[in-house]
């Protein structure tokens, strides 16, 4: 998996006593370098995980044709890509099994909570078993068994009424949301184009196989001094733009259960240089501000 996630790709490997093996980035998608896979691979390696980094999917027939050769599953975080496609196919139906998010920083939310997508017949019957609390409730719902009992691990992951009620309603308005942050996404992308060409920075790049859903907008900047400095600057008119993920290879817990493969120098690299600027459904006109004073910073101190 990609050091450059957030933690609970890797703690859905070590919750279950595996060990999470981290590899560089690609440094134009930000998604893992299919490049550093194979190194790798050992005989007790047992999947890939594609983590799709501000909505972008990751390079998966690449990644499906090593898991192949190897005889691993794919696994797609895909937590921020919900409505991305990759050569036309939607997220979450390019691997083995898929996870979204709906946390309160997703497109769509539920506050917490997610959902997975199951792409191989042989493994539903077990994600239904855990799902319901490791009973086979749902064989006996559909009349299979005459009545249902404990077989396997699981545990209560259903949301209440009211949040899948919550929940629903911006399903039903998911392209509508999505071609929203999409518009908020391309004012970003304009309003920094001459800066990226006089490599003042650098701007979320994808290939043409792969759609976005305006998940994210980040700038990569010369370097950490130059990061913060400009985060300084927004704080300072009342603008956040955060960072993003400390790599999980040198975290405290990625070095006490993890291990990294390669000097993961891309994903150091980008860590150090990324600021995320705001967007949000209802960001409105307000972005105009946030580009204005990011252009006048960026700017004065080119």
């Amino acid at each position: 998996m990609p050091s450059f996630t957030f933690v609970s790709t890797a703690n859905a490997v070590v919750l279950r006593g595996a060990t999470p093996v981290f590899v560089d980035i690609d440094q134009h998608s930000l998604n893992i370098d299919p490049n550093q896979i194979e190194a790798a691979i050992t005989p007790q390696t047992r999947a890939i995980f594609a983590v799709h980094y501000a909505g972008f999917p990751a390079e998966m027939d690449r990644l499906n044709q090593i898991a192949q050769a190897h005889g691993l599953m794919v696994i797609e975080d895909a937590a921020q890509a919900l409505g991305s496609t990759y050569k036309g196919r939607p997220a979450g139906s390019l691997g083995d099994i898929a996870a979204f998010s709906f946390h309160e920083t997703k497109n769509i939310i539920s506050g917490e909570g997610g959902a997975i997508t199951v792409n191989r017949r042989d493994l539903v019957e077990r994600a239904e078993i855990i799902r319901e609390k490791g009973t086979n409730r749902s064989r006996f719902l559909r009349g299979q068994v005459d009545r249902y009992t404990w077989v396997d691990i699981g545990s209560s992951f259903l949301p209440g009424e009211l949040v899948a009620a919550f929940l629903f309603a911006q399903l039903e308005q998911e392209e509508v949301i999505r071609q929203a942050r999409l518009a908020l996404f391309g004012r970003y992308q304009n309003a920094f184009a001459d800066l990226a060409q006089q490599e003042r920075v650098v701007l979320p790049w994808h290939s043409d196989d792969v759609t976005g859903n305006g998940h994210m907008f980040y700038l990569l900047m010369r370097d950490i001094d130059d990061r913060d400095a400009l985060i300084g600057h927004l704080r300072e008119a009342g603008i956040i733009a955060p960072l993003h993920y400390v790599p999980l290879h040198s975290a405290p817990g990625g070095r006490r259960f993890g291990r990294a493969e390669g000097d993961l120098s891309v994903t150091d690299n980008t860590y150090s240089r990324l600021i995320r600027l705001p967007l949000y459904l209802t960001l409105g006109d307000e972005i105009e501000r946030v580009i204005d004073v990011t252009r006048s910073w960026l700017s004065a101190n080119a």
